[in-house]
């Protein structure tokens, strides 16, 4: 099966976008302030972003604070910088709904079905959002991880895109050094990097590493 690269997709898209002199807005949801960096300072050029910051699956509740300030706290930085501001909005805290979708799949390493469940949970609410906000596009910052398929996330965003009528911007961020770039980022504002990827399954898996 070949696999579609979501960069260059994203490429001719803000070609075509800056042909017809076009700034759409897009509701961004982003999993932590280092992976957004990257995307904020590279999307913010060509859109004006809300970024949604929904994470049910983050654990404990002391770590989804600390992250969610973060991301206000990057935020406000780059509204210095960037050419169009981003808004912020903080989506409810719901580890119940995580806990619902992970059912019976508790003991599966990360980076498979539990995740993908998880990033549909996550993608869906953006989805929703950007539908209410009669926003022009919806994705995520989670493709910059080395660790997320980015070709399940932008599968998942299709399906969403269909079934809701808001348009899913596909993506790849971990490619041209995205990845690399959100690191020094990172660096660059003194960010708080996590070691585990936000959920109790995933804390437990980096802590059983450790040892």
């Amino acid at each position: 099966m070949n696999t579609i690269n979501y960069q260059k997709e994203l490429d001719r898209l803000l070609i075509q976008l800056q042909k017809e002199n076009k700034v759409p807005t897009l509701f961004l949801h982003s999993c932590c302030a280092p992976c957004s960096s990257y995307c904020l300072e590279y999307l913010s050029e060509y859109f004006e972003i809300t970024l949604l910051y929904y994470n049910p699956n983050i654990y404990p509740e002391e770590e989804y604070v600390h992250r969610v300030e973060e991301q206000r706290r990057l935020i406000e930085a780059l509204n210095t910088k960037v050419k169009y501001q981003i808004t912020f909005v903080e989506g409810r805290f719901e580890p119940n709904r995580f806990f619902a979708i992970a059912k019976g799949l508790e003991k599966l390493p990360e980076g498979g079905e539990r995740c993908y469940r998880c990033y549909e949970l996550r993608l869906r609410e953006a989805a929703i959002l950007a539908k209410e906000g009669n926003y022009d596009y919806f994705t995520t910052t989670l493709s910059i991880s080395p660790l997320k398929d980015a070709q399940k996330l932008n599968e998942i965003g299709r399906q969403l895109q269909e079934e809701y009528g808001v348009n899913y911007l596909y993506s790849d961020f971990k490619k041209k050094n995205g990845y690399k770039r959100s690191t020094e980022l990172s660096k660059e504002y003194n960010l708080y990097r996590q070691d585990y990827c936000g959920c109790v399954y995933s804390k437990a898996q980096r802590l059983e590493e450790q040892k």
